[in-house]
């Protein structure tokens, strides 16, 4: 089977050389000539523009974003260039309505399209251990199934429309961006209190969170590691954007999404957009400010000692423990029953009243005097 590949990214050169490996024909273009030279040294064929690479039986595209697709394969000739029968394999994380209209397309020109976004980060598809959501007519699936099972682990069909696939991307995408927002919140949190990133998110990771996805990410976090990009911040940013864009379109509310893109814009805006999307977790301590506050520890001592120059603030728990006491004592005092005449000294209560342990003794029924009132009343007669 002869296959073309358009799209030698972080992603797509890995899967391209997975389909080499695998004995494929196979005839690649990249914008960049370095990943190019690669792949033809492993057994590749070069194309010289991106239309050279649609003369096959099944092609690949794993391009960025729509309007880079829209350039490469409507503006380059791409599209035009394929013979009817062929399969286009659309891997990339596109909008649901690029992904609408491409099928639409590749429909009133005879020509087959399937969707094929993946799940994995470049080392997973450089192992070829990709999980592949696909969407389309099932004869142009059973096409390019071979291809598919060569670059992953696992291939999860999710219906004949193609945009299907498109959307269930894009709802995991956003599910990432929101895991790993949810980490570097909480992982600034705990370091906030003296507990660092890497232990807090080595036991979550490990109890609550054990799942690959929090455990990568939780890693980067913990270790500060957001270069190379394994999935550049701007990339989340458009993709969480397609998610808002995907439930406008249905009126779908997606709180959370919003929050999610400004602290994506944060990122970008100071200069992180070419980091990994892990970087997130900077955007949170800067918002919080531990860089200012030394060690990064917390600024309450167990609720002891705070450190706001207020000294009232200092003993105010200590000031309320002793308040309760000296009210226990009082009404205890004030409930017993002694002799005649006897009151208890309140000032020797105040003054006492933090040597008194604070647990409550039941209180003791006053004795009875055996005949008091009855001797009396005898001699009064």
């Amino acid at each position: 089977m002869k296959v073309g590949f358009i799209g030698l990214g972080a992603m797509g050169k890995g899967m391209a050389l997975n389909l080499v490996k695998a004995g494929f024909s196979v005839t690649v273009w990249n914008r960049s000539e370095e990943p190019v030279k690669a792949l033809v040294e492993a057994g590749a064929r070069q194309a010289k523009k991106p239309s050279d690479a649609a003369k096959v039986d099944v092609l690949i595209s794993m391009l960025a974003e729509d309007a880079t697709a829209h350039k490469v394969l409507l503006d380059g000739g791409v599209i035009d260039a394929m013979r009817k029968g062929t399969v286009h394999v659309n891997m990339a994380s596109v909008s649901v309505a690029f992904g609408r209209a491409m099928a639409q397309l590749h429909a009133r020109m005879g020509l087959g399209y399937v969707a094929a976004p993946v799940l994995g980060r470049p080392d997973v598809a450089a192992a070829g251990k990709l999980n592949i959501i696909a969407a389309g007519e099932q004869r142009w699936l059973d096409k390019a199934q071979p291809l598919l099972e060569a670059m992953g682990q696992k291939v999860w069909p999710v219906g004949e429309a193609p945009e299907r696939a498109n959307v269930v991307k894009i709802g995991a995408n956003f599910m990432l961006a929101s895991a790993i927002e949810a980490m570097a919140e909480a992982s600034t949190l705990t370091r906030a209190y003296g507990v660092s990133a890497h232990d807090f998110l080595d036991i979550v990771t490990n109890t609550l969170f054990a799942s690959p996805a929090y455990q990568g990410y939780g890693k980067a976090i913990a270790e500060e590691k957001f270069e190379p990009a394994g999935f550049k911040m701007t990339l989340g940013y458009k993709d969480v954007g397609l998610a808002l864009s995907a439930a406008g379109d249905e009126r779908v509310p997606l709180p959370l999404a919003g929050v999610v893109r400004d602290r994506m814009l944060d990122a970008i805006a100071n200069g992180d957009g070419d980091k990994d999307w892990a970087g997130l977790a900077t955007v949170a301590a800067r918002q919080a400010h531990l860089d200012k506050r030394g060690t990064g520890e917390s600024t309450s001592n167990a609720g002891n000692t705070l450190q706001s120059g207020d000294a009232e603030l200092a003993v105010e728990s200590d000031e309320m423990e002793k308040s309760e006491r000296t009210s226990w004592l009082r009404r205890s005092a004030k409930g017993r029953k002694g002799d005649a005449g006897d009151k208890p000294d309140m000032n020797d209560i105040n003054d006492t009243a933090e040597q008194v342990d604070t647990r409550e003794e039941p209180v003791k029924e006053p004795r009875k005097e055996k005949g008091g009132r009855r001797s009396r009343k005898k001699s009064d007669d």
